[in-house]
């Protein structure tokens, strides 16, 4: 633990010209390159320095040959998950892998056959749908149900009714992206046993596991019977702002899912891990439950800012606040406008970049994706290009 720090997220930093994809790829992914960032989940706060400083550290031996994992860096993810959230696992319970979609794409191959059937709960963070059709599987679509609130729970009916043979996978995102729920032990328990009856791998994609604003539960931490039949990815990526270190990991109490996991995670060779992201990843968990604390804070006065200025100068965009993430699912339903003409508006008058909820699936039509981890003065200039054009 570090005491007495105090991390500055009003700071702006300029991130054109640094190979950052969220702000030099612009052009690439939206066609114009005077736009306001807000798409891609990273975060324009600065990495902090517990971590800045191993980085250099390391470096300043100049040399940046092949690095391997150490008891001291399992240590550090046994102790965050137990700390945080209250999970026990070991060190052979933990596989080291390059990211967290390389590593839902090895699953896919591990878990299923050509042909065979994944579950996805739509609207869903993009490569979890995607990454099924590129090893030749079938997506099978469980749409979220939605309240008048904007608030999202699982339709348990409609998937245990698509449910067939050849359905070997149910994609999990624990937290949510881009809904921002926090599913409660109460559900995930009802979608586990739904699992457990019909032998379906549970995949649970949990990087946003640590940017939550109630109770997280890890589905494997549940029973033992649960844990027996998950698999469960993970990195600090997220919480802080390291995601371009390629370090992430995979626990699963069941042996022999892991070993399978293993096996083509190996032949994929997504087992290799960045020189820095070790190093990055064992600082992160041994000094940055402070930071985490502190960054939740800053991110839900950001939110809350949001909502305030939405309602103030009566916008015509909802959102239910999340439980979790810094992404707002921002519902345009009330602009009498197409979903296209809408993200036209976006592009050509706001000078806004958010990700297109089309892209989460159909049930994302006529919704955008909006980053609010920047400072809150980046974060207004932001919501007043939205209003101009979306005021009642």
């Amino acid at each position: 633990m570090l005491d007495n720090i105090e991390y500055n997220f009003d700071e702006e930093i300029n991130r054109k010209n640094t190979n950052c994809a969220k702000y030099d790829g612009l052009k690439k992914y939206f066609g114009y390159e005077d736009l306001n960032p807000l798409w891609v989940a990273d975060m324009d706060f600065k990495t902090p320095s517990f971590i800045n400083d191993e980085i250099i550290k390391a470096a300043s031996n100049s040399l940046y040959g092949y690095s391997i994992d150490t008891p001291e860096l399992y240590d550090s993810i046994i102790n965050w998950q137990k700390n945080e959230h209250n999970w026990e696992i070991k060190q052979k319970d933990i596989f080291m892998i390059n990211g967290v979609v390389p590593a839902y794409s090895a699953c896919i191959e591990a878990f299923s056959e050509i042909g065979d059937e994944v579950i996805v709960q739509t609207p869903i963070y993009p490569p979890l749908f995607k990454c099924v059709t590129a090893n030749e599987r079938k997506v099978v679509v469980n749409e979220l149900k939605k309240d008048e609130n904007g608030y999202y729970t699982m339709d348990l009916e409609d998937l245990e009714s698509k449910i067939t043979p050849k359905t070997k996978i149910i994609a999990l995102c624990s937290p949510h992206n881009p809904v921002g729920r926090v599913w409660s032990k109460e559900e995930l328990e009802k979608l586990a046993n739904i699992c457990i009856k019909h032998n379906i791998i549970i995949v649970s994609d949990e990087i946003h596991s640590d940017i939550t604003f109630k109770k997280f539960t890890p589905i494997a931490s549940i029973s033992k019977e649960i844990a027996n039949q998950t698999i469960t990815l993970n990195s600090a990526g997220k919480t802080f702002n390291i995601a371009g270190l390629n370090c992430a990991y995979a626990i699963s109490k069941n042996e022999e899912l892991l070993n399978k996991f293993k096996k083509i995670a190996i032949k994929r060779e997504i087992h290799s891990i960045n020189f820095f992201g070790y190093i990055s990843t064992k600082a992160a968990y041994e000094k940055g439950s402070l930071f985490v604390k502190e960054l939740k804070s800053y991110i839900m006065n950001n939110i809350l800012f949001t909502k305030n200025y939405f309602e103030k100068n009566e916008i015509k965009i909802d959102f239910f606040v999340p439980e979790a993430t810094y992404l707002l699912w921002l519902d345009f339903s009330k602009v009498e406008l197409s979903h296209n003409e809408i993200k036209n508006i976006l592009l050509t008058k706001c000078k806004i970049a958010l990700n297109n909820g089309v892209s989460f699936g159909s049930n994302g039509n006529k919704y955008f994706r909006l980053n609010t981890a920047l400072s809150q003065n980046a974060l207004k200039i932001a919501l007043e290009q939205l209003s101009k054009e979306f005021n009642l």
